[in-house]
């Protein structure tokens, strides 16, 4: 698709980030379309190593993830255009001119993404091991036991979390908190 436009050229594709990393350093594209789940580096710590080097890369997020979460991390690691997968071939198109001509490019459903969750309280770090332990399913003594704090204190950052993420239970606030890519399984 993108050799068939005048303006376009595809000069190289990668597996994973880190291999991502090193065609960006061969081919120095004007602009590059990056996945967020690769093996071994993932997407937006690709973003980074690139931006990090070359402090005028563009890179849009081409994903199947939707959550506010991973769109944030991503622009704030250096993207400057995010889109699904499912995105028309025109949008994909005209945000690859767009970032070409220094410009940012979210997607309509992207941004209302963000918007949901604009000024809302973020968990804690703390408040995150707790649901990544809770998430590998574990109960309020055992995430206890495994971070080395009370039942009380576990169940005191279940209780924030729940509020936070306005879940109904421990079930509900992982399905959230994955779907918003606060966290991965």
């Amino acid at each position: 698709m993108i050799n068939a436009e005048p303006d376009m050229q595809l000069v190289a594709e990668a597996d994973s980030g880190a291999e991502a990393i090193k065609q960006f350093r061969s081919y120095r594209p004007d602009v590059t379309l990056m996945d967020l789940q690769m093996p071994g580096m993932n997407g937006v710590d690709a973003i980074k190593a690139i931006c990090n080097e070359f402090k005028d890369a563009r890179i849009i997020v081409l994903t199947t993830y939707t959550g506010d979460v991973q769109v944030l991390q991503a622009l704030k690691a250096g993207a400057a255009g995010y889109l699904l997968k499912s995105a028309l071939r025109t949008e994909l198109l005209n945000a690859i001119r767009a970032v070409h001509a220094g410009r940012r490019h979210v997607s309509a459903s992207i941004a209302t993404e963000i918007a949901v969750h604009v000024g809302e309280v973020a968990l804690s770090e703390r408040e995150l091991e707790v649901l990544r332990k809770v998430a590998a399913g574990n109960s309020n003594k055992q995430v206890a036991a495994q971070l080395g704090i009370s039942e009380d204190t576990a169940k005191a950052h279940m209780k924030s979390i729940l509020s936070k993420l306005n879940a109904n239970d421990r079930t509900h606030a992982v399905t959230i908190a994955v779907k918003r890519g606060i966290i991965d399984i």
